[in-house]
This record gives structure tokens, C-alpha cells and sequence, in this order.
């Protein structure tokens, strides 16, 4: 995670990387938002700083993007400032994988299965909640694990190239409890093609963490849940070659490794 408060002319940031940005409170400041990759995304107001999150995609173009700030006062003034994210290179490497063929040469209706399952989620991610569901520091859902492998990892399943690798790979033995990694309202919990038995949660501003390939679903569509909360256990469900967790993070559509989301802390240090 990186932090741009608005008096830097710009941000040099990673491909596959969430950016908290950051705006000081002043007399009459009603409302704020930033456009980002075509999205106009609210600031949530903190104490004294106005806070919000962006994501750079790990595929995203490197060079310099604009982020277009907009203050509103409650007197009806409207300001705009500019800010700009250098977004730097990174070399991912690839990863070859052998699965059961049916999870590379589908059937008709596995790939009706999966082209479905695939509008639903990509829905998922295109609602944007305007409120933030959680007010405090992002834990990893593993207990004691400090890291995770494999993220934009570009993947070669029986020798066919798919797309990026957008989680990361927890080392989790099957019946490991995953605990959410902070508070938020479930969208999704059921068993997928791909991804086998998955939850996704909503955590407000366009932020969402998803956890795949659980043994069990230990929570149901529209649960709030609590950060630490158990809402699986660690399995090998889906297109997988052992027991782990897909530990997965989206920020505004963006693929982003969610151990970026650790330190997009809520208070200025």
C-alpha cells in the first residue's frame, strides 16, 4: 500500500498495488471524490483527514495516470486538483500447473457454468457501495502466516495460458479456519466452477476481498461480518492442486495483491 496526500505533485506505485489517498479536513468541506479509471469514488471523512482507495491493476499501462480530485463546500464552491500516479513495472513471473482436464478443456455446459458465474461476479464488482463498512487496519485471513505466493503469477494449466494469477496463495492445511480480513457485508458464498466453495465480501468504497477454495461456507449472502470473523474453512474445492487459500482483493475493479491492503490504515501516522 502506498499514500498520497494531496501536496505531493505525484506517487511512484506498483502494478498490482492499493493507494489510500489522502485530503485535510478545512472549514465548510461538504464532500470529496476522485475519478479513477472512469469510477468517481467518495472520500470517507476520519478525524481530521478525508480518506479514500484506489487500485492500480496489475496489468495496468506503466507511465503516469491521472487522478482528478474533487472537493465540494457546503456553500456550493467546487474545486478540482490533478494528482498523478507514476505506476512502475513489475516482472511477474509464470507458473505452470496440472489440473484435472476438465478444469482446461470444458464442456458445453461447464463453460455455460463458468461464462455464468463470470457475468455474476464481474456485477459483484461493478457495484460500488458508497459508505465503508470498516474502520480498522486489514489482517491477513490465515493465522500466523506473515505472506502469500503467487500473485500475477501468469498461469499455464496443462500447458494452456490463462489469465493472471489475481490472488494470493496462503498455505492452509484443509480444515484451517479463514477469518475475514476486515468488517463487511458477504455478497457471495457458494460453491463456483473454477473457484470451488468462495466468499466474497463487500467492505464499502469499491473494496472487496474474496477467499476461495474453502472446504466450508461458514456464512450466507448479506451477513455483516465482523474483522477475525471464521467465515470458512480451507480446503481444495475448484480448479486447484492441494489444499490452500486464494486470498483475493479488488479496489474499484482493480486486481491488486490484498497484502497490499495490510497498512491502508484509517488513521495518519
Amino acid at each position: 500500500m502506498s499514500l498520497l496526500p494531496l501536496i505531493a505533485a505525484s506517487l511512484a506505485v506498483a502494478q498490482g498495488q492499493a493507494v489510500r489517498l489522502e485530503v485535510f479536513d478545512e472549514a465548510g468541506l461538504d464532500a470529496v471524490h476522485v475519478t479513477w479509471g472512469q469510477r468517481d469514488i467518495p472520500f470517507v471523512r476520519r478525524g481530521d483527514v478525508w480518506q479514500a482507495a484506489v487500485g492500480v491493476d496489475l496489468d495496468a499501462p506503466v507511465g503516469e495516470h491521472e487522478a482528478q480530485i474533487t472537493l465540494r463546500f457546503a456553500d456550493g464552491r467546487e474545486t478540482q486538483r490533478a494528482e498523478t500516479l507514476v505506476v512502475g513495472r513489475v516482472d511477474f513471473p509464470t507458473t505452470e500447473l496440472t489440473v484435472e482436464p476438465r478444469y482446461v478443456e470444458l464442456s458445453p455446459e461447464d463453460q455455460a457454468r463458468a461464462d455464468r458465474e463470470s457475468r455474476e461476479i464481474d456485477a459483484i464488482y461493478a457495484t460500488l457501495t458508497p459508505e465503508s463498512y470498516w474502520s480498522e487496519p486489514f489482517i491477513v485471513p490465515v493465522t500466523g502466516t506473515t505472506g502469500g505466493r503467487n500473485f500475477g503469477h501468469r498461469r499455464v494449466f496443462n500447458g494452456q495460458p490463462r489469465a493472471p494469477h489475481s490472488g494470493a496463495d496462503l498455505r492452509a492445511s484443509t480444515g484451517t479456519p479463514i477469518h475475514a480480513a476486515n468488517r463487511g457485508r458477504v455478497v457471495l458464498a457458494k460453491e463456483l466452477f473454477f473457484s470451488g466453495n468462495a466468499v466474497f465480501i463487500d467492505h464499502g468504497l469499491g473494496l472487496y476481498s474474496v477467499y476461495l477454495h474453502l472446504s466450508e461456507i461458514h456464512v450466507e449472502p448479506g451477513d455483516i461480518v465482523e474483522r477475525g470473523e471464521v467465515v470458512g474453512l480451507a480446503g481444495a474445492t475448484g480448479r486447484v492442486t492441494g489444499p490452500h487459500l486464494h486470498w483475493g482483493a479488488r479496489v474499484l475493479d482493480a486486481r491488486v495483491d490484498p497484502f497490499s491492503l495490510l497498512d491502508l490504515a484509517t488513521e495518519r501516522q
